[in-house]
């Protein structure tokens, strides 16, 4: 390990600039008491095309520094903010490993983060003076030292041949006239994750990531636009589905943009709703896990508040959040469940704490949240889940491997044949089935903007939910039908107390986690995520249908798909 470390270039760089910041100290001013520099080290591709033609390719390395100063003490410090941010960030680094310009670069951000920490924190005493705070905390929770140097190898992506993949799985739509608007897109993160500090800790860690999406939206005759997308990601590219997978997977899209176009719309409808298969873990990883985050208001100037959104778990532990005989584990510990890899799998946290099992729901009560080193009330330590950074001089905790597991669950065939039987005895003419959310969502920004808009008119303030993809009609008799254009109504974190039963058979949904509502990439960071979790039966959910304003059709008839050459 030594070796290893001696001969990083950049890793001595970040250290030894790090030995001479410790000795910041001008005179009247704050000393910082705690500095940390963090790296990824990124060589990137990637490969768009629509129908068999590639629209884009880039290929890149950068390296994303990032610098925080604290200054003050651990008890009171110049973050926990709202001007806590500025100077944290640094402009990219060198690409080449030359010692003494990689020194000058983390010297001057050095320079920029203590400036920015030293006015934070005289504007957050002045803050201070004129708000009443309801609680006095530390700003800062000590941890452990920690010194770890994984190996890391840059890969060399298979450029050439991902982008011939990429064509050829575009060229799927061709076969689709239902299809009007389509894509496929590769992304590769080769990347290496960085970290040292005051404090003592060293740490370097293979951060690599591979992501591939298919995409297809059409219209129905009366104009409402349908979408259906498959979107995988995994650690490595050996670990996406093959060729012949992948292009049975692109012919499903088509086929499901042909069948949803053809559709009926639905209407609105109040009674039992079984989210089945990954459509199970998937409404969990959307709804609930971004409460199981414990997060702290910042200190905002007197008349000025900033953005913020409480967890709505916040206050209530040991209190019911889910039926009794459901519990919730996030294990960040695991590589695979059941023969697939696990995306959340981590050795130490973006602040290197190192992790553990975590229970957060035990028989249906709520024991536990995912913290960072940011203190709130409570408790004394992070628990290791900080995944990105944060707001207000902090990083923000997420999910990692969350295990959905049961002490009462029923088959498959058995849980349908209760939703079924739930139909009858209320007297409906027929009950809903949710196959796929769309979520991590892939609607246009203009639908996103509207969902925003009918969530704040509705109740002001409550995250949206994302649009069921795969509704299905169930009629008493079995028979099912494929409706389109539903969205679910008033559904929050305290539905899920509702839940009547869950099957005893789990799907793993994979997903990367902006930790923004929604997104599917809006910020720079993602965390990589695993939900393992069943088919959820609940008794009465609302859904409505979804009030647009319907495109017109095309008025230009399309040219053939298969022209002559």
């Amino acid at each position: 390990m030594c070796g290893q470390e001696s001969s990083d270039i950049l890793m001595k760089a970040m250290k030894d600039e790090l030995e001479r910041s410790k000795t910041l100290e001008i005179s009247s001013l704050d000393k910082p008491y705690f500095i940390e520099y963090t790296v990824e080290d990124v060589r990137a591709f990637s490969v768009a095309a629509n129908l068999g033609g590639i629209v884009s390719q880039n290929s890149n390395h950068h390296r994303v520094p990032r610098t925080r100063i604290r200054v003050g003490d651990y008890t009171f410090d110049n973050a926990n903010y709202v001007f806590s941010d500025f100077g944290s960030s640094s402009s990219e680094l060198p690409l080449d490993d030359n010692y003494a310009v990689l020194r000058r670069s983390f010297w001057l951000a050095t320079d920029r983060a203590f400036k920015s920490g030293v006015e934070a924190i005289t504007r957050k005493r002045a803050a201070l003076k004129n708000i009443t705070q309801s609680e006095s905390l530390p700003d800062f929770w000590k941890a452990a030292s920690v010194q770890k140097i994984l190996p890391v190898r840059h890969a060399n992506v298979a450029a050439d041949a991902w982008t011939a993949r990429v064509r050829s799985l575009s060229a799927v739509f061709s076969s689709y006239p239902e299809v009007l608007s389509s894509g496929v897109n590769f992304d590769s993160s080769d990347a290496s994750f960085y970290l040292t500090n005051s404090e003592g800790s060293a740490l370097r860690s293979p951060d690599s990531l591979c992501t591939i999406q298919i995409r297809a939206s059409g219209q129905a005759p009366d104009g409402m636009s349908v979408r259906d997308a498959a979107i995988m990601p995994a650690l490595d590219e050996k670990s996406l589905p093959s060729e012949a997978e992948l292009r049975k997977i692109a012919e499903q899209v088509g086929q499901r943009i042909k069948a949803l176009s053809a559709a009926p719309a639905g209407e609105s409808y109040s009674g039992p709703v079984l989210f089945e298969g990954i459509a199970g873990p998937q409404i969990l990883a959307e709804v609930l896990a971004p409460h199981l985050a414990l997060t702290r208001r910042p200190v905002a100037e007197p008349g000025r508040p900033a953005p913020f959104l409480p967890s709505e778990f916040e206050g209530r532990i040991d209190a019911r959040v889910l039926p009794e005989f459901m519990d919730l584990v996030d294990d960040p510990t695991q590589k695979v469940w059941n023969g697939t890899q696990l995306l959340g799998f981590y050795e130490f946290d973006y602040e290197g704490v190192v992790p553990a099992p975590l229970t957060l729901v035990e028989k249906g009560r709520l024991k536990n949240f995912l913290l960072t080193r940011q203190p709130v009330k409570g408790y004394q330590a992070s628990n290791g889940r900080a995944r990105v950074p944060g707001a207000f001089g902090a990083n923000a905790a997420a999910i990692t491997n969350l295990f959905v597991r049961s002490s009462e669950s029923v088959s498959k065939d058995d849980l349908r044949a209760r939703f079924l039987k739930m139909i009858q005895d209320r007297n409906k003419p027929y009950g809903i089935i949710v196959r796929r959310m769309d979520f991590p969502t892939t609607a246009a920004q203009s639908e996103l903007r509207r969902m925003f808009m009918a969530s704040a008119q509705s109740g002001g303030g409550a995250r949206p939910v994302s649009a069921p993809l795969h509704v299905y009609r169930v009629y008493p008799d079995g028979k099912e039908e494929l409706i389109r254009g539903l969205s679910l109504r008033g559904l929050s974190v305290r539905t899920f107390r509702d839940i009547i039963a869950v099957s005893n058979d789990s799907v793993a949904f994979h997903y990367l986690n902006t930790l923004a509502p929604m997104s599917m990439g809006g910020t720079g960071y993602v965390a990589p995520t695993s939900v393992v979790g069943p088919s959820l039966l609940f008794e009465d959910l609302e859904l409505e249908r979804t009030q647009e304003e319907m495109p017109r059709l095309p008025v230009v008839p399309p040219p053939p798909l298969t022209a002559n050459r």
